[in-house]
């Protein structure tokens, strides 16, 4: 539990709420955390989903590892403890769009069961869809646009998930996605799907 630093303050409930906001959007909000290996497709799939949503009239957003690392958690490194508090921080700002209504897509390796559950628990029963997207370590491997496998293997990145830091692969996802064999526009269609079957919005 992150520690409650600041005092003298007190929680403002708002004038509109999540389900006034839902009505309004046609749709109900909802966290869709895609996690798995660095280059398994997180962020390409979130994209396209994110784009497939925009293009049926939803409200979407996408909060994509990288982009969030070099602004919100700039100052936020890679060992366990700054993962965690990586995630933690990502996890209250999904929440936010998500009473706002939004089809909130995060992609993150996001490695640790435990940091995952801990933005499960402060979400609302059916707003957390955890996404694992499944490819092995040799199918990132050769994929590896950025070139990141080759650097942690030659030593030159430390607390590299899937070489020198483990990834805990979700036991019980709402969603399994697998890279390995599928495309991504097949794999973001699995995802709509997903959604619509279970009542988050209609076609």
């Amino acid at each position: 539990m992150t520690e409650q630093k600041a005092t003298n303050i007190t929680r403002h409930e708002h004038n509109v709420s999540k389900e006034e906001r839902a009505k309004l959007n046609g749709h109900k909000g909802a966290i869709l955390w895609f996690t798995g290996l660095s280059a398994c497709g997180k962020s390409t799939i979130a994209n396209a989903v994110d784009h497939k949503l925009y293009l049926a009239g939803k409200h979407s957003v996408v909060l994509d590892g990288d982009n969030i690392r070099m602004g919100l958690n700039k100052n936020l490194g890679f060992s366990a403890e700054d993962r965690a508090e990586n995630i933690r921080r990502i996890g209250e700002v999904a929440k936010l769009f998500s009473q706002n209504a939004s089809l909130t897509l995060t992609a993150f390796i996001s490695p640790y069961r435990a940091d995952r559950d801990k933005v499960r628990e402060i979400m609302g029963q059916g707003e957390f869809i955890e996404i694992h997207v499944d490819a092995s370590v040799e199918t990132c491997e050769q994929r590896d646009p950025k070139g990141l496998y080759k650097k942690a293997r030659a030593g030159e990145i430390k607390n590299f998930t899937g070489i020198s830091d483990p990834y805990e692969a979700p036991e019980k996802p709402e969603l399994v996605l697998d890279s390995n064999r599928k495309g991504i526009e097949e794999l973001a269609g699995e995802v709509i799907s997903y959604l619509q079957n279970h009542g988050y919005f209609t076609a």
